[in-house]
């Protein structure tokens, strides 16, 4: 699994997706479902510690950058104003229109480009977007999907803070794997999409027949826990309302979503 990271102080870098039933606003898995309550934003604050003189230097924290895309922006091949256009970076996610923070998978060796994940599209596109002028914060957390044992884990520099069961996508809509990044916090008052969703920057791109609900891949909640754990899914990964509440605190918009095979 490739770690897209670029280390403090020049540049900083570091799921996903269950499908249930229809929905109507887009995020694939839910039914006769309505948002209820604003989408939710906070920042993370890390204080630093001071170590004794003579104390081995630590290694430097590694963290990702994100950012605000105030509008939308041409996604190019390689960094630079003259290579082709790959794609289109959104300013507003797919369903919700909340505005989008990018997480930066790398960044240019001039500082001046940074590499991201190409929303909402299929094949999965990365490119290149111009940083000047963007506002930028970073974070230390990241999660991992990890489809063969069918569990989400959520780490902190490095370091694993929670973690906990998912169900997966079935057999004939599996979960795709990627590099992703979260899009959306969306409250809900309950049915196939449990309490929360967040949704993220991937769309399954096999749908089961007869689907009329939206593409976008989230991790959600669930009224079928007993699901949980198995590969029962459109797409999305479900988890549990306990779990739902651990992760509410952490996973902010632009926060890395990484779902391997």
């Amino acid at each position: 699994m490739r770690n897209h990271v670029v280390r403090a102080p020049s540049a900083l870098v570091a799921v996903l997706i269950a499908f249930a039933s229809p929905f109507v606003t887009g995020i694939v898995g839910v039914a006769s479902a309505r948002p209820v309550g604003p989408v939710v934003r906070a920042a993370v604050l890390d204080a630093p510690l001071v170590a004794p003189l003579n104390a081995p230097r630590p290694a430097e924290p590694v963290t990702a950058l994100l950012v605000r895309v105030p509008h939308a922006m041409a996604v190019r091949a390689h960094p630079s104003g003259s290579a082709n256009v790959v794609g289109t970076m959104p300013s507003g996610s797919k369903y919700y229109d909340v505005p989008i923070t990018a997480w930066v998978e790398e960044v240019s060796p001039d500082g001046r480009w940074g590499r991201v994940e190409i929303p909402y599209v299929w094949p999965r596109r990365h490119g290149w977007i111009p940083l000047r002028g963007l506002a930028r914060r970073t974070t230390a957390v990241e999660v991992h999907a990890d489809l063969s044992e069918r569990r989400i884990t959520v780490s902190k520099f490095g370091r694993v803070l929670s973690g906990m069961p998912a169900a997966i996508g079935s057999a004939g809509s599996p979960t795709p794997p990627g590099e992703y990044f979260v899009t959306d916090r969306i409250s809900f008052s309950g049915g196939y999409l449990g309490t929360f969703a967040f949704g993220i920057s991937g769309i399954q791109p096999r749908l089961p027949p007869g689907w009329s609900g939206g593409n976008q891949l989230a991790i959600h909640g669930t009224n079928a826990p007993s699901s949980i754990g198995t590969p029962a899914s459109a797409g999305c990964l479900r988890v549990s309302e306990r779990s739902l509440d651990r992760l509410k605190p952490l996973l902010r918009l632009g926060t890395p979503v990484i779902v391997v095979p």
